[in-house]
């Protein structure tokens, strides 16, 4: 009697990383070669240049390239194997945590975070808004930004008034940090101006809360989500290349 095999979904930017490695591996694109830019990827491979984003990324994290924003994408070998302060190179990178891609994570979070603003902006306490506006106003000039930002998101969560919610976004948070692609893409398109950025999206999120307008502070935080995908590049209408 024949058993069936287990079946593995591969995600597409997998996939395209997959055949880029392949092109790398049997010389197509030699050490220290420019590979062709997303957009000549997207259309050779037929997908988005999003996901080819993704896939650079990964492969840049597994050793094969070097991604170098503004310049282009070389191919440093499969014998690179660059690590990070945390020793997380490519032998040592939990799969799972990289499979979770940094396109996966804000989709969910734009199912779930603006919803949450919105309950906020109904539920929270006023001690919770004065802790909201306190991380809003933190951010500039922090040598921590990311810390402001982080507590801000978690405290919307936590005042939504539902424990589900509150709890899934922790979760998201906690996918976030442990996915080696994310804190790549972090890595090479978040800086000091970017956070300036994210800073004028917080301000309306934080007048709607405080106001306690729940349809203006649903879109604020969407918008400031969508805000976060076209700098990151995933968002298809983004036109920059690494």
């Amino acid at each position: 009697m024949s058993s069936f095999q287990p079946i593995s979904v591969s995600r597409l930017y997998r996939m395209i990383a997959n055949q880029i490695k392949d092109k790398i591996s049997n010389g197509s694109y030699k050490v220290g070669e420019r590979l062709p830019s997303e957009r000549e990827l997207a259309e050779m491979l037929a997908v988005s240049r999003p996901s080819v984003r993704e896939a650079l990324i990964a492969l840049e994290i597994e050793g094969w390239v070097d991604v170098r924003v503004g310049t282009g994408v070389y191919v440093t070998g499969p014998e690179s194997r660059p690590g990070s302060e945390d020793g997380l190179i490519a032998g040592q990178i939990n799969p799972v945590q990289l499979d979770i891609g940094a396109a996966d994570l804000m989709q969910a979070r734009l199912l779930i975070e603006p919803y949450c603003a919105e309950l906020a902006a109904r539920n929270a306490t006023a001690a919770q808004i004065k802790l909201m506006e306190e991380a809003t106003l933190a951010l500039p000039g922090s040598e921590q930004p990311f810390k402001h930002n982080d507590t801000l998101h978690l405290l919307i969560g936590e005042a939504c008034g539902n424990i589900a919610l509150a709890s899934m976004v922790q979760h998201l948070w906690t996918l976030s940090e442990g996915s080696a692609i994310f804190n790549q893409f972090n890595h090479h398109f978040v800086y000091g101006e970017v956070w300036e950025v994210a800073h004028k999206e917080h301000l309306p999120l934080l007048k709607a809360l405080k106001k306690r307008q729940p349809v203006a502070a649903r879109r604020a935080m969407r918008e400031h989500l969508l805000g976060i995908s076209r700098r990151l590049g995933l968002d298809a209408s983004e036109d920059e290349e690494i």
